[in-house]
């Protein structure tokens, strides 16, 4: 009985051992582990934001807070109420007469041919209440992927939208593969987010490189193309893409540069020519002059590297057999030239019995929205419906 016992007793005591050392063993395993996680994990040291002089922000990459929408909206608020865009940013244009027009309904099937920000794709997402797809377009690659991601994050993601880095130019490919569609939009204008990054060269008011290009891995940029253009052809192509009143006084100043040693690379250095070029106008009117010629000239050199009215023109007569039967579109324009080509095509489309209704006057943006946007005063917008 003892000696029963006793045995009884070394097994508890051999258990107890046995416990410990597994317990010792798993405490060492999760130690290593542990250890080696730490060892293979790299700290990313903290970065502090740029400094800047004054008491605010002035460059576009020092407006840090209008970079930032979700995390400084106050801040986002406040800019917009003084009726500027924030930096990094786009305000959507006529989004409530579009919706209106379109008359989206959920199970649809729907394309955004210029997603840009993403702010008429989000509006017309909460339309199909979580039913049906919208294709959203955009040729530039560095603005579609933050497009992509800032859509994901309010909850729109590739089950209900699907983002396509190409041309709207390619609408009938992308129809091939994922229409026809209900609806389409277009709105044809510069988004801000390139429009305010001095990187991208698309306007006078920053120093850059003198860029303008939607896609910059494509194509030359607006400083290769007037390196070597003549007087005579760049003189037509300030008046053909935006009518522009001292076509001659400006083409022969850059023309003029770009022989000599004053060669234009940057959007400050075309700036500065073009008050040269201007400087025969008396000294009270010159400031308003130049800044208006430079606005024109910019739009000019970006229609041309972008070849936007071809663009266009394709866009225009391949979009009919891109809608379904009594699918509906709508178009944003902003200057004279593309507005002409939009009203002759889809006049022609209806002459052709191609669309049942189109937009015999222009819509144009509210009084209010004009004060609240100021980019918005140009847009023009015109429908059809197919047949």
């Amino acid at each position: 009985m003892e000696d029963k016992m006793l045995n009884n007793g070394d097994f508890a005591g051999e258990e107890k051992i046995a416990n410990k050392e597994n317990k010792t063993n798993e405490e060492n395993k999760t130690n290593e582990e542990n250890k080696a996680k730490e060892e293979n994990s790299v700290e990313t040291p903290h970065k502090r934001r740029k400094r800047y002089k004054g008491t605010h922000p002035r460059t576009f990459a020092e407006k840090y807070k209008e970079h930032n929408p979700e995390k400084y909206k106050d801040t986002i608020e406040k800019v917009k109420s003084k009726g500027m865009t924030p930096a990094g940013m786009h305000i959507s244009i006529m989004v409530n007469e579009i919706i209106d027009f379109l008359q989206i309904k959920p199970g649809q099937k729907g394309l955004d041919a210029t997603l840009g920000y993403g702010g008429h794709t989000t509006a017309m997402l909460k339309c199909l209440n979580g039913e049906g797809h919208i294709y959203g377009l955009d040729a530039d690659p560095i603005e579609i992927k933050k497009t992509t991601k800032r859509l994901e994050d309010n909850g729109f993601g590739p089950n209900i939208v699907t983002t396509i880095n190409t041309n709207f130019r390619n609408i009938d490919e992308v129809a091939k593969e994922y229409g026809p569609f209900d609806f389409i939009l277009a709105d044809l204008g510069v988004s801000s987010m390139q429009l305010d990054n001095p990187k991208r060269g698309f306007s006078y008011k920053y120093d850059g490189p003198l860029d303008l290009r939607l896609n910059p891995e494509k194509g030359v940029s607006a400083a290769e193309r007037i390196a070597k253009i003549s007087q005579e052809e760049l003189e037509g192509m300030l008046i053909e893409n935006s009518d522009e009143i001292y076509a001659t006084e400006v083409a022969k100043e850059i023309v003029k540069r770009n022989r000599g040693n004053k060669k234009i690379e940057t959007t400050l250095e075309l700036t500065e020519a073009i008050a040269s070029a201007l400087d025969f106008l008396p000294e009270k009117e010159k400031k308003d002059a130049v800044k208006k010629c430079c606005a024109r000239v910019f739009q000019a050199l970006r229609i041309d590297v972008n070849s936007e009215f071809e663009v266009l023109y394709e866009f225009m007569d391949k979009l009919p057999d891109a809608l379904a039967e009594g699918g509906r579109v709508a178009i944003l324009t902003f200057h004279s030239g593309e507005d002409r080509l939009v009203k002759k095509a889809l006049k022609s489309g209806k002459k052709a019995g191609l669309y049942s209704e189109v937009s015999a006057d222009v819509i144009r943006p509210t009084a209010k929205e004009c004060i609240d946007n100021p980019r918005a005063k140009s847009t023009k917008m015109r429908w059809a419906v197919k047949r």
